[in-house]
């Protein structure tokens, strides 16, 4: 599948700033079934600086500065993606979820060492009281740990209500799980928690979903802005995505921007301002499938 993807974030302030500096990944991974054919991010004002480099994710980061007085600022990313394999690895080898933790444990291949840093807390997603408890049904002794991450993922779907207004990026792990509300950046976290509780390596995962889906369709949750999901490492394997928000697999109509610990490490835009007073924000993404060629 070919998709368009056009993300555009919009800040109006009510006094001028007088210089910025901000971070923007807003530009699709290539991955093993992700090939992206172009990408640009435009600046509205033009930036006096720009700088693009990997973050230490492999995340595609443009730096930019602007160092004229502005009391607007727009965004707009365009991306060409072609998703060339559905993702639906097969799963024959997975051990049983004690056994990966395990070997987790120790010293193992390289895959194994760069995974163990995403079985630590980070600042979105830390493993609180309760977190652990919530996760344990999942985690029945002996089972594999391809089936025990699908049954969180569902159980967390099925047990949480989407609501957008429920929530904001600084709400706790504690307050999603007391009061079984969000979004899917909330869902994706507390899944991450729960696996770290359990000793487990899980990263977060941001994106975007096909905007019209296909006719007979259902349109999923999370379309018109970020979307985000988690993935977890499976010795031997590698990282598994799982979209709790829908309660499915990422396929072909999931594009992936950018992944980390949790939500702070792959924000879409952040920076610092000076000046600016009160402002208002607005995001708005587009993604379409193209004609195929």
């Amino acid at each position: 599948m070919r998709y368009r993807v056009v993300h555009v974030t919009r800040y109006a302030y009510g006094a001028p700033v007088v210089l910025a500096h901000n971070e923007a990944r807003l530009q699709p991974r290539e991955t093993a079934t992700q090939r992206c054919a172009l990408s640009e991010v435009v600046v509205d004002p033009l930036p006096a600086v720009t700088a693009v480099r990997e973050d230490v994710f492999g995340n595609r980061v443009l730096y930019f500065a602007l160092q004229e007085p502005h009391d607007r600022l727009v965004v707009t990313a365009t991306s060409e993606v072609e998703v060339t394999v559905p993702y639906a690895p097969d799963l024959p080898d997975v051990p049983a979820w004690e056994t990966a933790r395990d070997a987790l444990a120790v010293a193992g291949d390289a895959p194994r060492r760069a995974a163990r840093q995403f079985m630590l807390d980070s600042p979105c997603a830390v493993v609180a009281p309760g977190v652990r408890a919530f996760a344990a049904p999942s985690f029945a002794p002996g089972r594999r740990l391809d089936e025990a991450v699908a049954d969180l993922s569902a159980r967390i779907h099925h047990e949480f209500e989407f609501d957008p207004d429920s929530t904001t990026v600084a709400t706790p792990v504690t307050e999603v799980l007391a009061q079984r509300h969000g979004v899917c950046q909330d869902f994706a976290h507390l899944a991450i928690a729960c696996l770290r509780s359990m000793g487990l390596p899980a990263r977060y995962v941001s994106g975007y979903l096909e905007t019209q889906p296909p006719p007979g369709k259902p349109r999923l949750q999370g379309a018109d802005v970020s979307h985000a999901w988690f993935a977890a490492f499976m010795p031997g394997v590698g990282w598994v995505d799982f979209d709790p928000t829908n309660d499915v697999q990422p396929g072909d109509r999931h594009v992936t921007t950018a992944w980390g610990r949790d939500y702070a490490d792959v924000t879409p835009l952040k920076g610092v301002i000076f000046g600016g007073g009160a402002h208002t924000l607005d995001v708005a993404v587009d993604m379409v499938r193209l004609e195929a060629e």
